[in-house]
């Protein structure tokens, strides 16, 4: 089994490396880190390219992260569960994109690839995480103060409804913990007043 759990672990963390922001402005002959905050993520892209290119941020960020859980699940159906491996697949994924080996550990946040992992192993949590988010941010503007919320309510979400399965659990409370540290930054500038809005919608 431990075998499967390792393969799943670093199928993901690999996949984690394969970054949306990062790609597409390479594309484009740039890198998105070199801008704005800093982060490979599709926020900053968006701030710092406009919302034309984000479909393919979202498809490369999204596929790898649906992509890990699936390769966690069957790796591991037998032994644990489908679900106890497609946790454990997207909690290194989500690793993997915020501290890819590969970008000189320099990634992104997590929400995103987070979203759809979550929608991969529990739909019903992630449908509550997409709803704390756009309330969060439609009421203020603050994409990251919805992406707390949201990672916070991952963590709570997995520990409350997966507590029969420790796995599931824990691997939901290391995920969305972790997405919540990635924006500590955010939370400080956030608490001073500080913190900048954002149009996601916005064309550039």
């Amino acid at each position: 089994m431990w075998l499967s759990v390792l393969t799943a672990v670093l199928a993901g963390y690999m996949l984690g490396n394969l970054n949306g922001a990062v790609c597409i402005s390479a594309l484009m002959k740039d890198d998105v880190r070199s801008h704005g905050s800093g982060n490979a993520g599709l926020t900053n892209f968006i701030r710092s390219y406009g919302a034309g290119q984000a479909l393919l941020v979202i498809l490369i960020d999204a596929g790898k992260a649906v992509l890990s859980c699936v390769i966690g699940g069957l790796l591991l159906r037998q032994e644990l569960g489908f679900t106890a491996g497609a946790s454990i697949g997207g909690a290194a994924v989500i690793l993997g994109h915020a501290y890819p080996v590969f970008l000189g550990f320099r990634g992104g946040k997590g929400i995103l690839s987070g979203f759809f992992v979550a929608l991969t192993v529990d739909w019903r949590i992630a449908l509550l995480l997409l709803l704390v988010f756009a309330t969060a941010y439609f009421l203020t503007r603050y994409v990251s103060l919805g992406s707390v919320l949201a990672a916070a309510a991952f963590a709570v979400c997995f520990a409350v409804l997966h507590r029969d399965d420790l796995t599931v659990a824990l691997c939901g409370v290391f995920t969305g913990t972790l997405a919540v540290f990635m924006h500590r930054g955010n939370i400080a500038r956030l608490l001073k007043g500080q913190e900048r809005k954002t149009d996601l919608f916005k064309k550039k």
